[in-house]
């Protein structure tokens, strides 16, 4: 693995880079540091599963309490289960990275930040994400990056980029956004009720300096000799796409304007249309036909290509006809209704909300003072009114 150090003067502060340094036998990984914060973010490929229609993407970000030259708390001194805040920053990595994967990649890919080290002025979390980022493309997977991810503070009526976090607990805003040359991904934030327009100007504020982050990932991998591209899905034998279309087209477009159906009931029909006219036909043919070896080949092809059609008649039947298959129109939602007090009054509180075919139930439970949760994370903060 090549190693390469290089600094990029981010918004009045340095972010360090160190490609190759750490992890040699992973396919990328970068130490991304700024001030004394530290993330080490590496990111392995393996040849894909068969029989799978997903991508088994796992992104896992990890915190140790060495980092801020801490020792665990408790009886053992050894660190425990993780915090909430290691799964919900392993989701922020992960909500703007997902998208940017090809649709037909397979492949198993596993990513691992984790924090080295952390001082109470830099959060590492937005570190991670542009880390991610950088090892992705360090390690060739198909990619439609780069991406980077910066959070925005307001203090006062300034907007500033990766606010500290005596600066995030004293400002009106805490916004994370994650975007990649082509627009924004991602948007998470908290506020103290700002106006609309003080939200949109924080996103335009934010996403210039994913651009500065962005440019800055090109150049790095053109100084790895690294060029940036996707690579071509596997082909779709074109033969069997038309034997699916033929056979099939009619059926799922009636199936698809029974607006009457549940998602079950649809579900129920589009599959019975796909055992009966397709995979029936399919073994009605001669051994050496090439219809029949092409859906032989996989036990996902022909499930794959009727998949692929029935989205297209259905994306099609939408901005034609303006009507979704359930019968809303565009701008119509699901029936929405909502239930309280659903449990007995042992239950502080409690709720059920319905949308359409989905619940939710929530229970509220009131406590004392003391039943506030003292936190042992690499978090300022040091307990926690508020659980969920």
């Amino acid at each position: 693995m090549v190693e390469l150090d290089k600094s990029i003067s981010f918004d009045g502060r340095d972010i360090k880079l160190k490609v190759g340094l750490f992890a040699p036998q992973s396919g990328g990984s970068v130490l991304i540091e700024s001030g004394d914060t530290a993330v080490l973010v590496t990111a392995t490929r393996a040849a894909g599963r068969e029989g799978i229609d997903f991508l088994p993407l796992l992104v896992d970000y990890e915190e140790r309490l060495y980092a801020a030259g801490r020792i665990p708390g408790g009886f053992l001194r050894r660190e425990g289960r993780p915090p909430e805040k290691v799964t919900l920053t392993s989701r922020l990595i992960d909500r703007p990275l997902r998208p940017l994967f090809p649709n037909w990649l397979r492949d198993d890919i596993q990513i691992v930040a984790t924090t080295l080290s952390m001082d109470e002025q830099v959060p590492p979390d937005v570190l991670a994400v542009t880390g991610a980022s950088i090892a992705v493309l360090q390690a060739q997977i198909p990619f439609y990056g780069p991406m980077a991810g910066v959070r925005v503070g307001l203090v006062g009526d300034d907007f500033i980029i990766n606010p500290t976090y005596r600066e995030i607990e004293s400002g009106d805003l805490d916004l994370v956004i994650a975007g990649s040359p082509e627009g924004v991904i991602m948007v998470e934030a908290g506020a103290n009720q700002l106006p609309e327009q003080d939200i949109i100007e924080a996103i335009d504020f934010g996403y210039e300096a994913v651009q500065d982050l962005i440019q800055a990932q090109q150049e790095l991998m053109k100084d790895l000799g690294i060029e940036l591209v996707v690579g071509e899905p596997p082909e779709v034998n074109s033969q069997l796409s038309e034997f699916v279309s033929d056979r099939t087209t009619e059926q799922i477009k009636t199936v698809l304007s029974q607006y009457d159906f549940d998602k079950n009931a649809r579900d129920a029909a589009l599959d019975e249309i796909k055992k009966s006219s397709v995979i029936a036909a399919i073994e009605e043919l001669p051994e050496e036909d090439p219809i029949r070896t092409a859906a032989t080949e996989s036990s996902q092809v022909v499930d794959s290509v009727f998949k692929k059609l029935t989205k297209k008649l259905m994306r099609s039947q939408i901005v034609e006809e303006g009507v979704r298959v359930d019968g809303r129109k565009l701008d119509e939602v699901r029936p929405v209704s909502c239930l309280v007090s659903v449990l007995p009054q042992r239950v502080h509180g409690s709720a059920l909300f319905n949308r359409g075919l989905t619940q939710v139930l929530s229970t509220t439970t009131l406590g004392t003072p003391g039943d506030a949760q003292t936190l042992d994370d690499l978090n300022p903060e040091g307990e926690k009114r508020y659980l969920h």
